[in-house]
């Protein structure tokens, strides 16, 4: 109902109404697309962690968005609740294997396929898996011997892990001492510094066609204090905001109306 009110042409914090191409670049969202460049040409592991709603699995998308999908095949994963042998048959489908009733079959038949994807067809996977933090620790174990080609002599595809910050904790963990030896780009989100907060606000702003100005003056403060760098926090935030001021016929979101939201919002 604001979009109207406020002359918005779409809503720019609904992530469905946003493209790729039209994605805030914060410090964090470089960073990690940066490093996503260099894994797929190096292969090997990466982790990202980050608190829920920093934009991690955003980036992601960006980064798969910009792919040769001649050059690289990339294959997302975001169910990783499951056991072992789920995972296994998980990981055949997307590979377009037949899932096989013993693990040690499944296991062989995956090597191959990433081996012929990275020397035949010179199209090595790059295999992303979210929320890495819920992953069985015995899954773990077994990513640590699926990266193993050739008597560890070489890496033939990328293994992408995206998870909680929680995930840093389970990977310190001495049982995962083999796995974390492999890692070659580790990076932990920090959000929105208090600049970028302003900057990505502006940002949503303009991709709206609206006027920076409806954001009225000593409201930054408080979506700063209570978002805490947050993207979806901000994006949840503004929403509220804009709702509440259409519904008041407000033109401009001022602190006693940004108070009000975050009170809905349960922020404080």
């Amino acid at each position: 109902m604001f979009k109207s009110f406020y002359g918005f042409s779409k809503n720019p914090f609904d992530k469905q109404q946003i493209l790729e191409k039209e994605a805030f670049i914060s410090r964090d969202h470089k960073e990690m697309l940066s490093r996503l460049n260099y894994l797929k040409d190096t292969r090997g592991i990466g982790v990202f962690t980050a608190e829920p709603g920093q934009g991690k699995t955003f980036a992601l998308r960006c980064f798969a968005k910009s792919l040769d999908g001649n050059l690289f095949d990339l294959k997302y994963i975001p169910l990783s609740t499951v056991t072992t042998m789920e995972f296994y048959r998980q990981l055949c489908t997307i590979l377009n294997l037949e899932p096989l009733f013993r693990k040690h079959d499944m296991f062989k038949s995956i090597q191959d396929r990433m081996y012929y994807l990275y020397k035949d067809k010179r199209r090595p996977l790059l295999l992303a898996i979210d929320e890495a933090h819920e992953l069985n620790p015995a899954i773990l174990g077994d990513l640590k011997m699926i990266t193993n080609h050739n008597f560890d002599s070489f890496n033939c595809f990328a293994l992408i892990l995206i998870g909680e910050s929680r995930l840093n904790h389970i990977l310190d963990k001495p049982i995962h001492d083999a796995l974390r030896q492999r890692i070659v780009i580790h990076y932990n989100f920090e959000g929105l510094s208090d600049p970028e907060v302003s900057d990505y606000i502006q940002h949503k702003f303009s991709l709206a066609g609206a006027s920076p100005s409806i954001l009225g003056e000593g409201t930054l403060p408080a979506i700063i204090s209570h978002c805490h760098g947050n993207p979806r926090l901000i994006d949840n935030l503004m929403v509220e905001a804009l709702t509440l001021g259409a519904q008041l016929g407000k033109q401009v979101l001022d602190t006693e109306l940004l108070m009000a939201s975050i009170n809905n919002l349960a922020l404080i």
